[in-house]
């Protein structure tokens, strides 16, 4: 009785986050926030005028620059042109993000047309150890993003986790997701994206 109690309460509790959160959209990041003082696609993003890039749909979603798990440094806009992305923020304490992991790998792998990159929120974890094990543990092949000091993620006003943006070939946000996404969601919206 008791545990039902406290599973009933943490699910209110994360219900009732992300209502707020979706309300609280308008006071996300300003567009001359910038991650890095130079993007590797610094030509493609001067043609964007300012007041077009933002958080809502059809905006052009704010360009990012960090270091993956692997070494790799990935900016976002390094796909324009060429991919549909998946930005997903993302924790390891979180079970919602931890459960949602391997229905992205799956959509990773058997799709050519995209890419996926879950920016962890590094300075959050206890040490950078359990996020190289937790990508190990689940065999994850897809760019795992440190941000470290939570920059992008301040960019894009992430305040519950797991917050996914799916981005398209021309660099707008297609669609914004507050929670977990399964398999079917993730492709169906990729399917439905330019």
């Amino acid at each position: 009785m008791l545990k039902t109690i406290i599973v009933s309460l943490l699910l209110a509790g994360m219900i009732g986050w992300t209502v707020y959160s979706q309300f609280d959209i308008g006071e996300q990041a300003s567009p001359e926030t910038s991650v890095s003082d130079e993007s590797p696609d610094d030509a493609v993003l001067e043609d964007i005028p300012e007041e077009e890039i933002g958080l809502d749909e059809g905006d052009y979603a704010p360009d990012f620059t960090l270091e993956a798990l692997d070494g790799e440094i990935v900016s976002l806009s390094d796909f324009r042109g060429e991919k549909k992305v998946m930005v997903n923020f993302w924790a390891t304490w979180c079970p919602p993000c931890r459960a949602e992991m391997p229905d992205m790998q799956r959509v990773y792998e058997g799709r050519d047309d995209v890419e996926i990159l879950a920016v962890n929120l590094t300075d959050t974890e206890a040490a950078l150890s359990r996020v190289e094990s937790f990508r190990d543990e689940r065999s994850l092949t897809f760019p795992i993003l440190l941000d470290e000091q939570t920059d992008t993620a301040d960019l894009y006003n992430i305040q519950p986790v797991p917050t996914t943006y799916m981005v398209d070939t021309e660099g707008r946000i297609a669609h914004a997701s507050f929670g977990p996404m399964n398999e079917e969601m993730i492709a169906r919206i990729f399917d439905t994206m330019e």
